[in-house]
């Protein structure tokens, strides 16, 4: 594997890249190699929360599915705060019941996602994904066992440059997420970023993703 690409919406089907692909319950494409699922905060609905829940649940058990997501909070939405976080909860319960990682979409509400890590004692990988916030975010995220992934902002906004280069290499990944610009350019400023050669920054993040991604495999490999 040269690239890993950590969330997108879009399965560009490269042969040098795994596409972590985000699917949710209702919209599944089962021609998707690999793929999370979660309910977004965004995309809640009582109605059909039990019934997406078991799809969850369900697309858990298989070897394709590498994570739980994206899931989270998000104070920016109308959504009421305590419904997002019983949704959220849930389906924690079911990552840790089943060992997968959780990628979470978080948006003003860092604090409570490290308290309900905390309090649910979840031991399986989270991971923050579209990272855009300060030093002192990136630092209480590290300190509280989060991984962090950049994409977008990373290309938007060089103020990020210092945050990403204090991330400890054991605990970042990349992504696209919705942007138009590939993988290929995440790594690529990331390695400036960092003062890598590219292919340091490939094994650094490949090693990550055997660490988090491949320890429930019995296999213990992607093909």
């Amino acid at each position: 594997m040269q690239f890993f690409n950590l969330h997108t919406h879009k399965f560009t089907n490269q042969p040098d890249v795994v596409e972590l692909v985000n699917q949710y319950p209702q919209e599944f494409d089962a021609a998707v190699p690999f793929y999370t699922i979660g309910i977004h905060p965004w995309y809640i609905d009582e109605n059909q929360l039990e019934k997406d829940l078991e799809v969850i649940e369900s697309k858990l058990q298989e070897k394709n599915c590498l994570a739980l997501g994206e899931c989270g909070l998000d104070k920016r939405i109308e959504t009421p705060l305590d419904l997002q976080q019983t949704v959220f909860e849930k389906q924690l319960i079911l990552a840790e019941k089943h060992q997968k990682p959780v990628v979470i979409h978080c948006v003003a509400a860092f604090q409570e996602v490290i308290e309900i890590k905390k309090r649910l004692k979840i031991t399986v990988p989270m991971l923050i994904h579209g990272f855009s916030k300060n030093e002192q975010v990136a630092k209480q995220l590290i300190e509280a066992g989060f991984y962090i992934s950049f994409g977008k902002y990373l290309l938007l906004n060089p103020e990020l440059e210092s945050v990403f280069k204090n991330i400890p290499n054991d605990r970042f990944f990349l992504e696209t997420d919705t942007i138009e610009e590939g993988i290929r350019e995440v790594y690529t400023l990331a390695a400036k970023y960092k003062e890598l050669e590219l292919n340091e920054l490939q094994k650094i993040i490949n090693r990550n993703f055997k660490k988090v991604f491949l320890s429930f495999r019995p296999s213990g490999e992607i093909t």
